[in-house]
């Protein structure tokens, strides 16, 4: 394991173009992984006990670390609320994101009520929907507003990041009135590709693809056991028996 008693000063970061998405999601997921040990009187870690706690052999932590620097102490490991720091300096969650939400349906209303937000300094600052009926309700304390409003309310707020949480067919016209709002970056719960200006970001979240992974997951496991075990019956029913007397 690379050891390095110093950690990365910002400007030393890669740029996002030379880090595959993947890498930035398993940092998501280290990141996770140590704030529950640090919760639970963790002090330190290795790189093999926490690819272990999420299924990554400890060379993949390492590779996906070693993008951004080499940490850790020799004969300790990675202190887990020095990593953290690190983590939350790469994601660059070490400071509060105000969030603005278009669309409060269900889904929408669910995503206001998370608390898991907070604990990764993201906060739904505005919520607003296309629906007269929806506009002043309150949900989990934010009071719903009327399109309208939404490019005072990001300039106002200093708001850079949005949520589309609303029909397919609705979805590109609600990114387009985020960008021109000022907006940098969307996620995207609409079954829909979006069509965004250089330099603004989007992640697409779409459940029913997650479950279309889960399922093709389960569907090739049982057929790999299928056909393991037709293969077994075959090679059994190859045996020749002795004749019979």
């Amino acid at each position: 394991m690379a050891f390095d008693e110093s950690q990365p000063q910002s400007g030393e970061l890669p740029s996002d173009a030379s880090v595959p998405k993947v890498v930035v999601s398993r940092i998501s997921l280290y990141l996770r992984e140590l704030q529950r040990l640090e919760a639970a009187g963790r002090a330190t870690v290795s790189s093999g006990q926490l690819g272990t706690l999420l299924g990554f052999s400890d060379a993949q932590v390492r590779k996906d670390l070693g993008f951004f620097g080499q940490f850790g102490y020799p004969g300790v490991g990675y202190r887990c609320d020095e990593l953290i720091r690190a983590m939350r300096d790469i994601l660059g969650t070490n400071q509060a994101w105000p969030v603005v939400m278009v669309g409060v349906g269900n889904l929408g209303q669910a995503l206001l009520g998370y608390r898991g937000f907070g604990r990764q300094n993201f906060s739904i600052e505005a919520a607003f929907d296309a629906d007269p009926a929806k506009v002043g309700e309150v949900v989990q304390g934010i009071r719903i507003q009327p399109l309208d409003e939404l490019a005072a309310t990001v300039a106002d707020r200093g708001i850079r990041l949005g949520m589309l949480v609303v029909p397919a067919n609705r979805a590109q016209e609600a990114a387009n009135a985020l960008v021109a709002a000022g907006v940098e970056g969307i996620v995207n719960f609409a079954p829909v590709t979006l069509t965004l200006p250089p330099g603004v970001q989007q992640v697409a979240v779409d459940l029913a693809i997650e479950l279309e992974q889960l399922s093709f997951a389960v569907t090739s496991r049982f057929s790999r056991m299928a056909a393991s075990v037709g293969d077994s019956a075959g090679e059994a029913s190859d045996v020749s028996l002795p004749p019979a007397g």
